[in-house]
């Protein structure tokens, strides 16, 4: 049977932590930026965690069991 090959889109969206967790960017920070308040854009910075109902879809579009 041949290799399964990894999402290439997930690969680019998402990480997986050391202690396995996976993280991902958050929405709405790409463009107009100018219509957003400034406190809004510093809420969306930063990574937060795959919701645990998504986690087994993501790990296998990563290529992990």
């Amino acid at each position: 049977m041949p290799k399964m090959k990894s999402h290439s889109g997930a690969k680019k969206r998402f990480k997986k932590t050391g202690s396995g967790k996976l993280r991902r960017r958050q929405l709405h920070k790409n463009h107009m930026q100018e219509h957003k308040s400034s406190k809004r854009k510093r809420r969306l910075a930063g990574e937060v965690s795959v919701s645990s109902a998504d986690a087994p879809r993501i790990e296998r579009m990563l290529g992990n069991k």
